[in-house]
């Protein structure tokens, strides 16, 4: 298994992904046209032909034994240049009466476009016969050491949004409650004009005074800031990472966004760079604990291996290792111990 950025001949593949994704997987929807136009994107991202605060990194998983696309996962370089990014903002109202000797705080969600200019990690999606043999930590962790490689590319901070509750019926009681009422059109359609980048009518339908978390349901409430049952395993690997919940959630599910300075970030705090030898009779060992990735962008490459670099800085591959990332002795490497 291993990570590779997009080509533009997967569209057939990431189609099958996004029909696999479900519903609250705002950003993968199933329209052929556009994820052309992401493949598209990605694929000018990668060869460095649009603006750095523009780009879209998307890397599939990559089963070699059969060329299947097991998975995906993106970067967003910044948020909410082009098209507005919006969250709610759990905060808190006081209220008081001296007269009365009262006192009352109450939880409130702001529209806020807070995130704007900040990194996204996203799509993350790996189908469920393939997950095994850390394949989900895999997709989730070579993001960080693309990030770590092309740190002067991103900007100080780093956000990831987590799918949000659904009932067994696939019901958001949250967007019952609340979204609903401002939209005049089922989740499902809100959620695929979202994930195809029309988001202004968010904040041209949303109210935009503090909504009253006292007004909603229970259901709705006890929504706020949790994850789909399915995102739990995600949520971890990012919090590990060093990312937290800081009271941002989704304007419809009402799931958490998870966020941290990239500097801050385990992977790319700890990944350093070492040198390629081609070996032998290595031993592959049975729970690869070391990430590698390639330097290049274009054909930048992840994978696990069962080994680590040397004191003098030399990581020796194997030659099936050496084909899988597409490197030769004498190339460079950046490396992380998980």
């Amino acid at each position: 298994m291993r990570i590779r950025p997009i080509a533009r001949d997967d569209l057939d593949g990431l189609q099958r992904l996004a029909q696999e994704t479900g519903v609250g997987f705002t950003s993968l929807p199933d329209n052929r046209e556009f994820l052309a136009g992401k493949i598209e994107s990605a694929a000018r991202a990668f060869e460095e032909r649009t603006p750095v605060d523009d780009r879209l990194y998307f890397f599939v998983l990559e089963d070699e034994s059969n060329g299947e696309l097991a998975g995906c996962c993106a970067i967003e370089a910044q948020v909410g240049r082009e098209v507005p990014f919006y969250h709610y903002r759990v905060g808190k109202l006081a209220h008081s009466s001296v007269q009365l000797d009262l006192h009352r705080t109450i939880d409130t969600l702001f529209l806020s476009s807070d995130h704007t200019g900040d990194a996204e990690v996203a799509s993350l999606y790996l189908r469920p016969e393939y997950r095994r043999d850390r394949n989900g930590a895999l997709l989730s962790k070579a993001r960080w050491l693309f990030m770590a490689q092309f740190r002067d590319r991103f900007p100080d901070k780093v956000l990831a949004e987590m799918r949000g509750v659904f009932d067994k019926n696939g019901i958001s009681p949250f967007w019952q409650c609340l979204g609903s009422h401002f939209f005049p059109m089922d989740f499902n359609e809100a959620d695929r004009l979202t994930g195809m980048g029309q988001k202004s009518f968010i904040g041209e339908l949303m109210p935009k005074f503090p909504i009253h978390t006292t007004f909603l349901s229970e259901e709705a409430r006890a929504c706020i800031g949790k994850v789909h049952e399915h995102t739990r395993p995600a949520l971890e690997m990012l919090k590990k990472e060093g990312l937290r919940w800081e009271g941002y959630v989704d304007i419809f599910d009402g799931g958490p966004t998870v966020e941290a300075y990239i500097d801050d970030v385990r992977a790319v705090r700890l990944s350093r760079l070492c040198q390629v030898e081609i070996g032998r009779d290595l031993d592959h060992g049975e729970r690869p604990s070391w990430l590698v990735s390639t330097t290049g962008m274009v054909d930048f490459r992840a994978a696990w291996i069962g080994r680590g670099p040397s004191e003098d800085g030399t990581l020796t591959l194997t030659e099936e290792e050496a084909y899988r990332l597409n490197v030769g002795t004498g190339d460079s490497l950046r490396v992380l111990e998980t």
